[in-house]
């Protein structure tokens, strides 16, 4: 099973805890980790890109559970120079978000791969999903939770995709340039949450997957994948939420929630090593 994460020295313990519960759920199958970084800087914040040695830590880990895993630490800075989303550098989104659109100009990067953000925990096997037959699609991905009702196409409704868990089929990516337009319109057009509305916005041959493989508001019974995005509630008053999975302490008292308690332990006890 190939899996993609992107991001700089801030998505380590993210990409630590998701791996963590890859390992749990997925019980000792092989696994190939590539995670793509670079080095960056804007005129308000220099980035510092995911470290060698995070990276170390979090192949020990995979090489432990089964000795023919693998992890890749990629450096896409020269691709990201060449090509930079200039309309969307002053916006909120990082930089580090656009590198999975690059994946196509990367040989390391296989015919299939699973792209997670480094805010998700897997929480059950995902065989079922990674495997599905890819013919005539280049992702597949699930409704974004809110998106689906404020920023979907007005002519068809729910076909607004999350883009944190996005199943990619490279071959068809390449053959349509699907990821070659993104990265052209975000250099040229300004936009709200720039990569996943450009990536829905272009993407003609994607493919809607059940809420359960990327449950983005409360965790579900057959939740397979949560991802910890920033919410909106409603009661007692109107508010956005964020909960990140690293913050251990507000997992449990905001969200009320100790499903993870087991990955989570091991987490606070390897953050010191990243």
């Amino acid at each position: 099973m190939n899996i993609m994460f992107c991001g700089d020295h801030n998505a380590e313990r993210g990409v630590l805890i998701a791996v963590l519960s890859l390992l749990k759920a997925e019980q000792g199958k092989e696994l190939h980790v590539y995670i793509l970084t670079m080095r960056a800087k804007s005129k308000a914040k220099h980035y510092r890109p995911f470290s060698k040695h995070a990276a170390a830590l979090i192949r020990s880990l995979l090489t432990a559970a089964n000795p023919n895993s693998s992890l890749d630490l990629i450096d896409c800075t020269l691709n990201f120079i060449q090509e930079p989303p200039t309309a969307n550098m002053g916006t909120r989104f990082t930089p580090y978000a656009m590198l999975r659109l690059y994946a196509d100009q990367l040989e390391a990067i296989p015919d299939r791969v699973l792209y997670l953000d480094d805010d998700v925990i897997i929480r059950r096997p995902l065989d079922d999903f990674y495997q599905q037959d890819l013919t005539g699609t280049e992702l597949v991905g699930v409704l974004d939770y809110f998106g689906r009702f404020f920023f979907h196409n007005q002519k068809k409704a729910f076909d607004y995709i999350n883009s944190g868990v996005l199943l990619l089929n490279m071959p068809e990516i390449k053959r349509t340039r699907l990821f070659a337009r993104v990265r052209r319109l975000m250099e040229f057009k300004k936009m709200f949450l720039p990569d996943q509305t450009a990536i829905n916005k272009l993407a003609k041959e994607k493919r809607f997957a059940p809420r359960r493989y990327n449950e983005q508001y409360r965790l579900q019974e057959d939740t397979v994948i949560q991802h910890f995005t920033t919410t909106f509630r409603f009661f007692p008053y109107f508010r956005t939420q964020t909960v990140k999975p690293w913050d251990v302490d507000r997992v449990h008292s905001v969200l009320g929630l100790h499903e993870y308690d087991d990955i989570l332990n091991q987490f606070l006890e390897l953050e010191p090593q990243l």
